[in-house]
């Protein structure tokens, strides 16, 4: 490779990771959830969770909050403030439908009430407190116990 060319490539590898690296970055942090209360909210429920599935499905929640509340945008495990009670939660949806904050704390779209009525929204709240945790315990997963064992091993060239 010529003195020129090698300078080349190196210019485009340094400039590739530049680009790449935050990008790889932004993404990884993408579907977490903000740590959060771990025990889901106690506060009386007056929608219809049935109701509140086909709306959840309806309105693409699922989406970004995955089919059960665990993935992605998660709730389990996360339960925020905005989900302590169907006023939050509605408060949470409304909040931010006809004002645009100078700095968005999220990325969830706005659902104003001509677009998801009050109760439609305490019927997908209702629908939301029914997630569960599906997540096995640690000592369940065999091919996790697996990968564990073998990493505490000693390293042997």
């Amino acid at each position: 490779m010529k003195r020129g060319s090698k300078r080349t490539f190196l210019l485009v590898a340094v400039t590739l990771v530049a680009l790449i690296v935050p990008i790889v970055a932004a993404s990884a942090q993408r579907g977490a959830a903000p740590a959060g209360n771990p025990n889901p909210p106690t506060s009386p429920v007056t929608g219809n969770a049935a109701n509140g599935k086909a709306l959840y499905f309806a309105n693409t929640c699922y989406g970004c909050h995955g089919y059960n509340g665990e993935t992605g945008r998660a709730f389990v495990g996360n339960w925020s403030a905005n989900l302590a009670t169907e006023e939050n939660f509605i408060r949470f949806l409304r909040g931010r439908a006809n004002v645009a904050p100078v700095q968005p704390s999220t990325s969830m779209p706005n659902f104003p009430e001509n677009s998801v009525s009050d109760k439609q929204a305490k019927d997908i709240y209702a629908y939301i407190r029914t997630f569960k945790s599906n997540a096995p315990e640690l000592k369940d997963i065999p091919t996790l116990n697996q990968i564990i064992k073998g990493a505490s091993r000693p390293y042997k060239p």
